[in-house]
């Protein structure tokens, strides 16, 4: 019975632990529809925190391109793209970085941070003092 119990807590620990951080896969939501719109794995690399879109969930959108993107990034699928860069813990904050949005093109500043009351991720994308929050759901 001691085993039943040690092990059951030591899940229950390790599953807070889990959810208490922004790393792992999260489900985007449309602004606008609330409808989902893809998944985002967000892990770190050399100290710094990024985001890759791992998963389209719209059907007709799994093929789309960057159209309205410059660079190296122009007519490249957006499935796989690295949208999140180079965010640095700060707290309970991970920011200093920049967050790409594919349907516009546009790169912003980006800043990261876990909702622990909802268990959400809140992600902010700014210009200067004008900026956007989404809140993105973990996703098992």
């Amino acid at each position: 019975m001691k085993n039943y119990i040690w092990i059951i807590t030591i899940f229950m620990i390790s599953f807070t632990v889990q959810s208490q951080d922004i790393f792992g896969k999260w489900k985007t939501v449309d602004d606008e529809t609330g409808a989902n719109k893809s998944i985002v794995e967000i892990y770190e690399k050399e100290g710094k925190v990024f985001g890759k879109v791992i998963e389209i969930l719209e059907p007709f959108d799994k093929h789309t391109l960057c159209k309205d993107c410059t660079g190296e990034k122009k007519d490249q699928p957006i499935l796989n793209m690295v949208i999140i860069n180079d965010l640095e813990k700060h707290g309970d904050q991970y920011k200093n970085g920049t967050i790409f949005d594919a349907e516009n093109g546009k790169e912003y500043k980006c800043k990261l941070m876990l909702d622990k009351a909802t268990g959400k991720l809140q992600v902010r994308g700014y210009i200067a003092f004008f900026y956007l929050t989404q809140y993105w759901i973990r996703h098992n």
